[in-house]
């Protein structure tokens, strides 16, 4: 006999879909508050994670050596991504450069060194599911809804901030090393 009880769906009550970029007052928010707490690898890590546009696998990823060259950090820098295979290009910013050199030093990582690793002795790095509880800890203290806002979020930001500027689908679809996908990258920026 077939049970009468009906089972609530998984996603009841839940935000599904894509996840909102950021605002500009929302970064702005989330760096001051950073900075305020002294919170040097999440400041590294957040402003990384807005001018990098990488996925969380390969933000977490990254080693010192990506970022580096001796004991200076580079303007721009290009990583293999994970997913697709394909070598994406980008710029760090003089604020991100300052924070990632704290972080570094702070934390006296050596080229070789993952530049966020974990602090679980059976993990080389921050794991995804790391990165995704303190994002949602960046948007927290944003005052902002925590189901809103996701890792995704950091990826999409600084893309929708340029298409909002420049209007340039093929630039944020370069930008975001997604040469395959145009309706899937004109489909993110018209959500917005």
């Amino acid at each position: 006999m077939e049970s009468t009880r009906s089972r609530e769906p998984w996603n009841k009550g839940k935000l599904v879909g894509q996840k909102p970029p950021l605002k500009p007052k929302d970064i702005w928010a989330i760096r001051t508050h950073l900075q305020n707490a002294h919170q040097v690898r999440d400041l590294a890590m957040f402003n990384l994670a807005i001018d990098s546009r990488l996925r969380g696998c390969d933000l977490v990823n990254l080693r010192v050596r990506d970022v580096t060259h001796g004991n200076q950090i580079l303007p721009r820098a290009m990583v293999v991504q994970r997913k697709t295979q394909r070598p994406v290009q980008f710029e760090l910013t003089e604020p991100t450069r300052t924070a990632v050199a704290a972080w570094i030093a702070k934390a006296n990582l050596k080229p070789e060194q993952y530049l966020f690793p974990s602090r679980v002795t059976r993990s080389p790095h921050v794991s995804t599911r790391q990165y995704a509880r303190i994002v949602h800890q960046w948007i927290a203290a944003a005052g902002l809804d925590t189901s809103a806002y996701g890792t995704h979020t950091m990826r999409r930001t600084k893309a929708t901030l340029i298409y909002k500027r420049t209007k340039n689908l093929r630039a944020v679809q370069l930008l975001l090393g997604d040469f395959n996908n145009l309706f899937s990258t004109l489909l993110n920026c018209f959500r917005l």
